[in-house]
Order: structure tokens, then C-alpha cells, then sequence
């Protein structure tokens, strides 16, 4: 039997890896986790408990009672959840609590993962790994046209602002830092839209020998 194939897409926020692993899984027909919507959903948990960020412990019991439901709710991708959340994903019992989460996930099928630490930490050994970046002005942009497409007020300038502070956290942070894998092939998109995107990944899988459709 072929073993399950583990695709790893790491990035910074609003670089477009998302919506990459999206068509991606669903292009090869493997299943899809946007992990970092785990440290949002306990972050989300954090703020209606009226909890500190800054209180490890309470962090650490909201991500072991994560649920899958908690995935589902519709305000994980708010600006007070995006200010949060990377105080969350610094806490090392955190990052813990969910690593069985991951790495169970698609364990009997394969998966596509997107992240921050998926291609480093998580699945160092995944079949095929993708850095996703791009300049911190087209990522803002992208974000807060996002916003404002869901009703939610925000300045582009407030927008940019948490976004570099969210890019320095998690370079910085001492578990599971930002970065791509060394063997990663790394893919700007500042000057590219979703098909273009797409297209480049599925030629790259296409070049190493992976029985992948062109789109």
C-alpha cells in the first residue's frame, strides 16, 4: 500500500497559504487543517471565559478542552483574536496540548496542513513542504480587504501595524519560531493571484514526481 502523503505549507499571516492548501487538498483529494486556527479557537475560548493571554495555565486548560466545534465558530478571525492569538501560540504547553491534534489528523489518509511550524516542528518528515510569503504591504491589504468585505471596521494602518507586530512575535517566539524548513521550497506571491499560485505548487509537486493533475 502507498504510504498516506503529508503536504506542509508554512507561512506569515495573509500570505495566501490558506487558500493554497485549501485547492491544494482538494485538488489531490486529501483532507485539510488550517492549524492556526487552533490557537485562535483557544484564544477565542480565553476571551469569552474572560481569561488573561498572559495566564499560561489558563491558556494551556482551554487548548487540552478544545473541541472540534470550537473550529467552527464564525469569529475566530476578528482583530481582537488576531492580537491574541500569538501570545497564545508562544505558550511551549500550549503548542503541546496540540501537537497530538495535528499530528493524528490525516494520519490514515494523508492531509494538507498549513501553519506556522508544520514543515519544522510538526511534520518534519512530510512528503512535500511550501514557505508561503509575501511583502507586508500586500499581506495587510489583503487582510483588511478581507475585513472590510465581512463588515468589520478596521484602518489599513491599524491593519499593517498588527500584522508586523504578529510577524515579530512569531520569528521570535522561543517554541516553534517562524521559518521555513530548509528544505522547503519557498514561494513569493505578492505578485500573484490564487490560480497563479496554484499553478506554480502543482508544477513543483509535478517536477519531483508526484501524479498530480495540472490544473
Amino acid at each position: 500500500m502507498t504510504a498516506p502523503k503529508i503536504i506542509a505549507i508554512d507561512g506569515p499571516a495573509a500570505a495566501g497559504k490558506g487558500t493554497l492548501a485549501r485547492r491544494l487538498a482538494a485538488h489531490l483529494g486529501l483532507p485539510y487543517l488550517d492549524t492556526g486556527l487552533l490557537y485562535r479557537a483557544v484564544s477565542r475560548r480565553l476571551i469569552d471565559a474572560g481569561l488573561s493571554a498572559a495566564d499560561p495555565n489558563s491558556a494551556i486548560a482551554q487548548a487540552r478542552a478544545l473541541t472540534p466545534d470550537d473550529l467552527k465558530r464564525t469569529d475566530l478571525r476578528t482583530p481582537e483574536v488576531d492580537r491574541v492569538a500569538p501570545a497564545i501560540a508562544a505558550i511551549p504547553g500550549v503548542r503541546a496540548a496540540l501537537l497530538d491534534f495535528q499530528r493524528g489528523f490525516g494520519a490514515s489518509s494523508g492531509a494538507v496542513l498549513d501553519g506556522r511550524d508544520i514543515g519544522t516542528i510538526i511534520f518534519p518528515q512530510a512528503d512535500a513542504k511550501f514557505f508561503i510569503t509575501a511583502s507586508v504591504d500586500a499581506r495587510a491589504k489583503r487582510r483588511w480587504l478581507e475585513l472590510q468585505q465581512r463588515g468589520i471596521d478596521a484602518t489599513f494602518e491599524t491593519v499593517r501595524e498588527d500584522m508586523q507586530a504578529r510577524d515579530a512575535a512569531d520569528a521570535s517566539r522561543a517554541a516553534a519560531p517562524l521559518r521555513a524548513a530548509e528544505d522547503a521550497i519557498t514561494l513569493d506571491t505578492t505578485g500573484l493571484n490564487a490560480d497563479a499560485a496554484f499553478s506554480l505548487v502543482v508544477e513543483s509537486l509535478l517536477a519531483v514526481g508526484w501524479d498530480v493533475a495540472k490544473p
